[in-house]
């Protein structure tokens, strides 16, 4: 484990090297306030206490603070990894601002959440533990945000070989682990909470309402909720998706997926949903061309394709010789009989004058 610890840094300081200011803020931030938790509770002040968050009380900060703290080492470990990641893989895609509006609107989204499911739990309950001593806190709502931004943008690539996983599935496989664990009471209820409200905000932003070349939102097949779970799943959840997005154009919180026709297209009328990002689509062509070239290469490496001169001259040879040995038979089978030849030969025609 000491052997690798320093190449793991190492990969870290250059990959942290690499990232915007922005990365290096928030990175700078959450150490800080992990030294600042040894001296004071940094995740009382800071982090979101859902009976401090309402009125009267009415603590709005820690909206925006609460994703800072961490109160143990492996949790930093996370959150740093975390923004690292997002730095090297989505700041190249969106830019530093976008990247920075992302963080803001999944983790501001992710502390009401939290403190609406708490303070229904408490008026189901009317235990109130739920308002009082439940903090929520940490970067693990950003992490399910990322790992969503991370489906839509590379969702096909590999994360295990063994057993495979595609990147696809991470989101919906880790929260299935925390609810396992949640389960086995080895973690706490906010953790859980976190990240699952992290996926579900993220997706809904990244759907509906991110703002990019081609207008908002990500109205892609491959992106639909009912692609977080499994195959046989999928048409259940898909109705029900459908059904809440309905109800949520009425109330006008969505808007409706408009379709357009381009009819002057060359080949057939194409479809284009507004909101689909190009990335997807180059993303797929690159995918088709690889897999061309590497059934292309198969091809060639089973069989040698013979050239087409060789094969014409070879057909030259051997047809030359059936001509004239036919010629030959005709000349001789005509003499031999005494008949009159059809064939016109310079000696039979008459002299020119």
């Amino acid at each position: 484990m000491k052997r690798y610890l320093p190449v793991a840094r190492q990969h870290f300081l250059a990959a942290l090297a690499s990232t915007s200011v922005v990365v290096k803020s928030v990175c700078a931030v959450v150490l800080l306030l992990y030294l600042l938790s040894f001296a004071v509770d940094t995740a009382f002040g800071l982090g979101v206490t859902p009976g401090y968050l309402f009125p009267p009380n009415f603590w709005v900060w820690t909206l925006a603070t609460h994703c800072l703290v961490e109160k143990h080492a492996w949790d930093v470990g996370v959150s740093l990894a975390t923004v690292v990641a997002a730095g090297r893989l989505l700041e190249p895609l969106w830019g530093a601002l976008e990247l920075l509006v992302f963080f803001a609107v999944v983790n501001v989204s992710v502390g009401l959440l939290g403190a609406f499911a708490y303070l229904l739990t408490y008026m189901a309950s009317f235990n109130l533990s739920y308002l009082f001593t439940v903090r929520i806190y940490g970067m693990l709502g950003f992490l399910g945000g990322v790992l969503v931004a991370l489906k839509q943008t590379m969702g096909d690539s590999t994360v295990l070989k063994v057993p495979q996983v595609r990147m696809k599935v991470v989101p919906m496989l880790l929260l299935l682990v925390l609810a396992i664990l949640r389960l086995t009471t080895l973690i706490e209820s906010n953790v859980l909470a976190s990240y699952g409200f992290g996926v579900l905000s993220s997706w809904v932003y990244l759907r509906f309402y991110q703002r990019h070349s081609r207008g908002r939102g990500d109205m892609s097949d491959h992106f639909a909720f009912a692609t977080f779970f499994p195959e046989i799943l999928q048409p259940v959840v898909g109705l029900l998706a459908n059904l809440v997005h309905s109800v949520l154009v009425k109330v006008k919180v969505c808007r409706k997926t408009v379709k357009r026709y381009d009819v002057g297209a060359p080949s057939s009328i194409t479809i284009s949903l507004p909101g689909t990002d190009p990335q997807d689509a180059e993303r797929r062509r690159q995918l088709a061309l690889k897999a061309l070239n590497e059934r292309l290469k198969r091809v060639e490496d089973q069989s040698a394709w013979p050239s087409m001169e060789d094969e014409e001259e070879e057909n030259i040879k051997v047809d030359t010789p059936l001509l004239s040995e036919k010629s030959r038979d005709t000349l001789t089978g005509g003499k031999a009989s005494n008949q009159e030849s059809s064939l016109i030969t310079f000696e039979d025609a008459p002299s020119q004058l």
